[in-house]
């Protein structure tokens, strides 16, 4: 046989060097093959070495009990027809929890394959290769949480999710979760996985009232749910891990963003191509048209709060027909006080709505919780908990409790009161902050600045603390939202609502000891036990800050209460609180506190960011309207409570350095410096306009100008004389 010719000169080199690349290559993969394989091996190791142990720690009583419980033969889904009922603090029933009306359970061929697919990615994406427990999900997110070092990933698969919310309660103990494991895997080997599927997506609460794909698909998008398109389901499938949070009714933006993250998963995982995925989130309208199917159901106020507590900690099927009769915090008495006040304040069928919340300090216990929208009836948007709104000056109080508890002495540190400009570099856009009546104090303290709620010297001040600690305050004290953290925080840039500035202000009432807003007292189970697993009525308290701290706060609003922009809250007795507004007039705030009792007023228009420059004649700030409701509200509720005063701190500040940027002025200078607009320019007999006057000085440093010794006027307007409104109109409001 014929050997084959040489290759030709120099090109054997080559064919060696991508043969030996190939080989490389080849080693990698096997390698990296190998490295996976070997991860997995330890992933399962770890999960099975979780449940031995969780098994040696039992005794062989309990294991032979546990075994004998798990039994498919007891798995029977809760019986429709039983309602839910709620009642306020004094037993009084408040109304219950409809059973079934927006329930239309479909077959899984009925659903659209968007939905199917977009549940499982998003939900369990092992969904039909594990046998209804994910050891590996359970050791991967372990092996996360243990590096974050809290639970940042849940392990639960869509099997053990139906288990959970359909025959048994979401409990916290080793042997019930071990239980719903043995459950699942039972029901994964006697059902298959299509049959599990339908059966979550029937069950599942998708928000706005709608449990189950069915009734989503219609009170969303007024359509059946098997003509869902692939971005629609995405919307949806995204919703069950948080109905409030994701409500693509009253929060677009952020259930887009879930969407959004919906469709990653389902491309990562093989559900859609790069292509549909591009084209899905390319479309940034969620074209949504909410039905009328459901409109007939109506809860009362309260009911959006409660009803998301218990439905995470029972599961939807069993709050919707399990028998529960659930005992919240909720004050009657309050709650017509709270109403009352709005009503006898904003009484126009025109008038933009106000929300109050009002918190025992002591417990977190949430005492009243409504909102009145004039002209409208039903409300079933929890404008308290769900609205988020900028708080404007209200979180003034966050940056002024971040410095004075890094050592600040409000009293002796000072700041220039001027119109104040900020660009640390020419790429970054300017930013410029004026104070909210164009007045200006020159140098002037912290604590005299809070009084005027003087926006340029807090845009110093939160520069010179770092908006990252502020931060880090905020969220201390009990605010809950994503903060941006840029300058313009201090000035109550972030939204947040109104429920979590109740519970941070409620911090600082109480000492700095910050209590979880507690909404549900006791819950008596359909067989009359009452259940003391899940912790109703057990207060989560923990100190924030010293009671040093927080007395120092508190002297501080009071005197704003006295003498600042909050004097229109003044009532008679202790008080400490903050005005709030936005820029446009689109949100005004009043937040304030007496040692046994918290109260956050709000006030704008529910449907969007709009101006309120022409209510009853005035542009609202928060010293008027809110002012005005809240101290109508807390003369009612404090009608027969004794007036407190603060108790003196047991750890007292120590005031220590406090480190000023290029803003501080460390010293009090002997000249004030008052800033006026120009006015308009003066025109000639030739109808030319004159030179315009000079600009005024620039607040930089230490560059303080004389000016006429005139007090400069209050940074809030005060609140307008109260003339007696007429009776409010039959049937307003919610």
């Amino acid at each position: 046989m014929t050997p084959p010719p040489p290759p030709p000169r120099g090109r054997g080199r080559r064919q060696d060097e991508e043969l030996e690349d190939v080989l490389r290559r080849r080693r990698r993969r096997r390698g990296a093959g190998k490295g996976r394989r070997k991860r997995r091996t330890t992933l399962l190791f770890v999960a099975v070495l979780v449940v031995v142990l969780a098994i040696i720690a039992s005794s062989v009583g309990a294991v032979a009990k546990f075994r004998s419980d798990c039994s498919l033969e007891d798995l029977k889904p809760v019986q429709i027809g039983q309602n839910s009922f709620v009642y306020a603090a004094n037993g009084s029933l408040l109304g219950a929890i409809p059973a079934e009306r927006n329930r239309q359970p479909v077959a899984l061929w009925r659903v659209s394959p968007w939905m199917r697919k977009a549940t499982v990615a998003i939900e369990d994406h092992r969904f039909y290769e594990h046998g209804g427990v994910d050891y590996e999900g359970i050791a991967r997110a372990a092996w996360k949480d243990l590096r974050a070092g809290q639970v940042v990933q849940g392990g639960s698969t869509i099997t053990q999710q139906l288990v959970r919310n359909l025959y048994i309660s979401k409990e916290r103990t080793l042997s019930r979760k071990i239980k719903e494991a043995c459950l699942a895997i039972k029901l994964s080997r006697a059902r298959s996985k299509d049959w599990i599927l339908g059966q979550y997506m029937n069950q599942v609460y998708y928000g706005n009232h709608a449990y189950g794909i069915e009734a989503a698909s219609q009170t969303y998008f007024s359509k059946r749910a098997r003509f869902l398109t692939l971005s629609q389901a995405a919307l949806l499938a995204g919703l069950p891990q948080a109905p409030s949070v994701y409500d693509p009714l009253h929060r677009p933006a952020t259930a887009l963003a879930r969407r959004d993250q919906v469709l990653r998963a389902m491309r990562d995982y093989g559900g859609i191509t790069e292509a549909q995925y591009q084209t899905a989130v390319a479309q940034r309208d969620l074209r949504l048209r909410p039905g009328r199917l459901y409109t007939q159901i109506r809860e009362p106020y309260f009911f959006s709060y409660v009803r998301d507590e218990l439905i995470a900690e029972y599961g939807a099927n069993t709050v919707r027909s399990g028998g529960l009769k659930v005992f919240t915090t909720i004050n009657p008495r309050l709650q017509i006080a709270a109403r009352k006040a709005i009503r006898d304040t904003l009484y126009l069928r025109n008038d933009p709505a106000a929300a109050v919340v009002s918190i025992n300090p002591a417990n977190g216990a949430i005492r009243a919780m409504t909102a009145v929208t004039p002209g409208k009836y039903g409300n079933q948007f929890n404008l308290v908990a769900q609205a988020r709104r900028q708080p404007g000056s209200t979180f003034k109080t966050f940056v002024l409790t971040a410095a004075i508890n890094e050592g600040m002495n409000p009293d002796t540190t000072y700041y220039t009161s001027a119109p104040f400009h900020y660009q640390p570099d020419p790429y970054t856009p300017a930013w410029d902050v004026q104070t909210y009546d164009h007045s200006y104090s020159g140098s002037i303290s912290v604590h005299s600045a809070t009084l005027a709620s003087d926006n340029t010297v807090y845009a110093q001040l939160t520069l010179d603390v770092t908006p990252e600690k502020v931060a880090e305050m905020a969220h201390r004290l009990g605010v809950q939202s994503h903060l941006d953290v840029v300058p313009a925080m201090g000035l109550g840039a972030d939204a947040i609502s109104p429920l979590e500035e109740a519970s941070a202000y409620a911090t600082l009432a109480a000492g700095g000891v910050y209590s979880k807003p507690m909404a549900i007292r006791k819950v008596i189970l359909a067989n009359g036990r009452e259940d003391t697993d899940a912790g109703w009525g057990q207060p989560k308290r923990s100190r924030v800050i010293s009671d040093g701290v927080a007395y120092e706060v508190t002297k501080i609003l009071e005197d704003n209460v006295l003498e600042g922009t909050g004097v229109g809250a003044y009532f008679g007795r202790p008080t400490a609180g903050k005005t709030g507004t936005t820029d446009n007039h689109a949100d005004a705030w009043f937040s304030g506190y007496v040692p046994q009792l918290e109260t956050t007023v709000w006030v704008g228009y529910p449907q969007g960011e709009i101006p309120m420059e022409n209510v009853h004649g005035i542009s609202v700030a928060g010293g008027t309207f809110p002012a005005t409701i809240w101290k109508l509200f807390m003369e009612q509720a404090l009608v027969n409570a004794p007036a407190l005063s603060w108790q003196s701190p047991r750890d007292p500040m120590e005031w220590r350095p406090f480190t000023q940027g290029q803003y501080g002025s460390s010293l009090r200078p002997t000249t004030t410096y008052y800033y006026s607009p120009p006015p308009p320019p003066a025109t000639t007999t030739g109808g030319n306009p004159a030179p315009p006057p000079p600009p005024p000085p620039a607040a930089t440093g230490r560059t303080i100008t004389t000016a006429p010794p005139a007090p400069p006027p209050p940074a809030e307007p005060p609140p307008p004389p109260a003339p007696p409104p007429p009776p409010p109109p039959p049937g307003p409001g919610n």
